[in-house]
């Protein structure tokens, strides 16, 4: 079932991990959870992808969870289910993620959205955490990412009414990284990829993991990781070659040592 609910596609250096549960709008239930999960471990596995695009439907991303997984569940129980570890994949990956959204993005499809690097969205995109209409909140990262995505304000407005941010605002508040024309998404979200793919790899994963980390350090604390991972790539001959290929105008051959 698993293999169902994801469409793994390949293009290049880029892998394409599209959600496929169109008739449910792409709910999270577990087997879709699974799925992704999965999916993410096997793109990270192939060393010929660099970088990896989430995407889900031309008119719904995802709308959130299966409720009819929660409904009936109490604390213990949904505690029991470790629903985070279906997204441990995705927080420790060790290649770029991009979300490319069209559509809805509402609450675990909005999460899983922020999780990525960066969003690519088109305009009829729509994202959301309405969990308080049904009478949880967001638990897997929802109130905080946003509340670091569009600030605190509009944040608290979105969460405690429910209401949907569209494409475009969303954009303006620089939740999502760049606004598409409908249905362009993927193709710019792969376009972006393959430039990162052709980037020195040990110099993405230094900004990577200075950009993870430093958001939640005091400022001198993340300017000293960012020196510090900085000066480690001048032993690297990656950087080497990128400054001679520069100086010498030509295209750099990395490889990731």
């Amino acid at each position: 079932m698993s293999e169902e609910m994801v469409v793994i596609e390949r293009d290049g250096d880029v892998g394409v991990l599209r959600l496929n549960r169109e008739a449910k709008r792409n709910a999270l239930d577990l087997h879709m959870r699974s799925a992704i999960a999965n999916g993410v471990i096997e793109l990270q596995g192939e060393v010929g992808i660099k970088v990896i695009v989430i995407t889900g439907g031309n008119e719904v991303f995802a709308a959130g969870a299966d409720l009819n997984l929660l409904v009936d569940k109490g604390a213990q129980d949904v505690a029991e289910l470790d629903l985070g570890q279906y997204w441990a994949p995705l927080a420790q990956s060790r290649k770029p993620l991009i979300a490319a959204v069209s559509g809805f993005a509402l609450g675990a499809g909005c999460e899983l959205a922020m999780m990525c690097d960066f969003i690519v969205a088109d305009s009829s995109a729509r994202f959301g955490q309405p969990e308080l209409k049904v009478g949880i909140m967001p638990g897997a990262g929802g109130t905080q990412r946003l509340m670091r995505a569009v600030g605190r304000p509009v944040a608290s407005m979105l969460l405690l009414t429910g209401d949907l941010l569209s494409g475009e605002r969303a954009w303006q508040l620089g939740m999502v990284a760049e606004l598409c024309e409908p249905g362009q998404a993927v193709e710019r979200a792969k376009a972006l990829a393959r430039r990162i793919a052709a980037m020195p790899p040990l110099a993405v994963t230094a900004t990577r993991r200075v950009l993870a980390q430093g958001g939640d350090m005091s400022l001198d604390a993340a300017l000293a990781l960012e020196n510090r991972e900085f000066l480690l790539l001048f032993d690297t001959q990656d950087q080497e070659e990128g400054m001679r290929a520069f100086l010498e105008k030509r295209t750099p051959s990395y490889i990731g040592r």
